[in-house]
């Protein structure tokens, strides 16, 4: 057993240079998929895992999984107040600065970090998650299922030391399969991470992002089984006269939209600068009364579909429900409780489409077409909040599981999201709360496109390397050189060596001065990109980087990356987009 694992490690070592240098380019390959896939596996099974927890927990104390209303009411109250001390403990544990946690985070590492994810702040949304969900605050499973995703991806890229660029699409996968086994919606979870955490389309990120989302859900089923939370939902096809109304629903749900994101946004601002504890406590407090008045307005979505579908008539109840649900969920995620906010949307949608379907209903006679606008209202609102209009129709085909859903939904998706940017000015709460808390999301163009091929995939072995050497001798390699190799001049110092580039300057020599030119060289680690490269060298436009093995004792180039195949490379970036 043990020759057998030294074999496989041997194999392995003789194998990874030339996986590192093939990912380093921008281009679908089986190696990625099958990584991808490898990927998707680790953040199902993380996602199992905390998805079985919060079952044996709530196994404890309620009847019905998320039914908050089946807990003994002098029981309930209690129940956020421990959840607050739980996930307040996991985050003195981890560190309190590890506290940035779910999706906006995880777009903000993506950017940034190449989606590679901190252990300490993933402690704190697995554990922490798991006692908000647990404890019935108004939060949803996604955000530590995406927060979740991308470190377990991330991880097996960070361990096989693959480039930047490569490992930035096994979170996307990684991050797919979350969604994938939080939702069992493979589709929706790739649309997802296409249009709101990577915000590009790219083919060779694609393909291995759907291999992932495919495993994420073929693992999740195996243990969860095939049911979707909306297949009790009855979806019937609606009449052509429904189709004005819905434009008018559109414009209702985009409304909300606004509402929900500005009073976000106004809660975290005003306790903003409050300890973490008392901010938890406060949420707990808030979720207690409003709980113990409405309880089944507490926990993620599950319980506010079961009610909206066994009252879908029962105005008074869906009012309550709908206001205890908003204000929960702001309250919670405003406050800093981890968790998501897509199943907290999916509630407050659903709830508010059961009541505007009581209008045509009483037109109508009777509450069939009940199911319907409630799918409607959750694609509607997910669509207007997050700005994802293309993943909640998604979303909405597969959780429905019926095509007469698609054009409807379509016409109130369209009319919601328009309502909200051009009446409201309405921006995505995702990006709204990056902007505020000034953490980085965009990029310049030239990083963007550079951020996208590894250094590996174009290194200059074209190169002398000479040590401490004196002018005479610089002089002489510098005579030999062929017309497209450089000189590198290596100094070794107490602090350690220093890299020079040496070359004879014509305009020095003319004047009489030495006309040995030196230009400073800054090293990168090979699993670098051209964006790291662009960076070092973008001050003097001139020169060379000399990449390096950081696994190895001791700093020596294994390559160099030119300006000018920096430059080449951002000309030519029509032929890579």
């Amino acid at each position: 057993m043990m020759k057998s694992w030294q074999r496989c490690q041997q194999y392995l070592h003789q194998r990874l240079p030339g996986l590192q240098k093939q990912l380093a380019l921008p281009q679908t390959s089986l190696q990625l998929c099958l990584l991808g896939a490898l990927g998707g596996l680790v953040a199902a099974v993380l996602i199992i895992l905390f998805r079985l927890a919060i079952l044996a927990l709530q196994s404890l104390y309620l009847s019905s999984f998320d039914d908050f209303s089946t807990a003994d009411s002098e029981f309930r109250w209690m129940l956020p107040f421990a959840g607050a001390i739980c996930i307040g403990a996991v985050a003195l544990f981890a560190g309190y600065r590890h506290y940035r946690l779910g999706i906006p985070f995880v777009i903000h590492r993506m950017k940034t970090q190449y989606g590679m994810m901190p252990f300490r702040n993933t402690l704190n949304q697995f554990f922490g998650g798991i006692a908000a969900l647990a404890s019935g605050f108004s939060v949803g499973r996604e955000g530590p299922s995406v927060h979740l995703g991308a470190y377990g991806a991330s991880f097996i890229g960070k361990k096989l030391k693959l480039p930047f660029n490569s490992i930035r699409t096994l979170v996307g996968c990684g991050i797919a399969a979350g969604i994938a086994a939080s939702f069992n919606t493979p589709l929706a979870a790739v649309i997802f991470v296409m249009e709101v955490v990577l915000r590009e389309y790219r083919i060779h990120v694609f393909i291995p992002v759907m291999l992932a989302a495919v495993v994420g859900a073929l693992v999740t089923r195996s243990v969860f089984g095939v049911e979707r939370e909306l297949a009790i939902l009855e979806i019937v096809s609606l009449p052509g006269w429904h189709f004005p109304y819905l434009i008018l629903c559109g414009v209702m749900i985009g409304a909300i939209a606004f509402v929900f994101n500005t009073n976000m946004m106004r809660v975290i601002r005003l306790f903003k600068s409050w300890p973490l504890p008392f901010r938890l406590l406060l949420a707990a407090a808030i979720t207690a009364a409003v709980g113990f008045l409405i309880p089944q307005a507490m926990g993620a979505e599950t319980g506010a579909i079961q009610y909206a579908v066994s009252a879908p008539t029962d105005v008074q109840l869906l009012l309550a429900l709908f206001i205890g649900k908003m204000i929960l969920t702001v309250f919670a995620l405003g406050l800093g409780v981890p968790g998501g906010v897509i199943g907290p949307i999916f509630g407050i949608g659903i709830i508010f489409g059961t009541m505007l379907a009581i209008l045509p209903g009483m037109v109508h006679g009777d509450s069939a077409h009940a199911g319907t606008y409630a799918v409607l209202g959750m694609a509607g609102l997910m669509a207007a909040c997050l700005h994802a209009p293309l993943a909640a129709l998604v979303a909405v085909m597969e959780l429905a599981s019926n095509p007469d859903i698609i054009l409807p939904a379509m016409l109130v998706i369209t009319s919601a999201y328009v309502t909200g940017v051009q009446l409201f000015k309405n921006k995505s709460l995702f990006l709204m709360q990056l902007d505020f808390l000034q953490m980085p999301y965009k990029l310049s163009p030239a990083d963007d496109l550079l951020q996208k091929v590894g250094v590996l995939a174009l290194l200059d072995e074209r190169y002398h390397v000479i040590t401490n050497p004196d002018d005479v001798t610089i002089r002489h390699h510098l005579d030999l050189l062929e017309a497209d190799e450089l000189l590198v001049i290596k100094r070794t110092q107490e602090q350690g060596a220093e890299f020079q580039l040496a070359s004879y300057d014509v305009s020095l020599s003319m004047s009489g001065a030495d006309s040995i030119r030196y230009l400073p060289m800054v090293g990168i680690i090979k699993q670098a990109t051209m964006a790291e490269a662009f960076n070092a060298l973008e001050a003097q436009r001139e020169g060379a980087v000399y990449v390096y093995d950081d696994s190895q004792a001791e700093v020596h180039p294994i390559g160099l990356i030119r300006w000018d195949q920096v430059q080449s490379l951002l000309v030519k970036q029509n032929n890579l987009l």
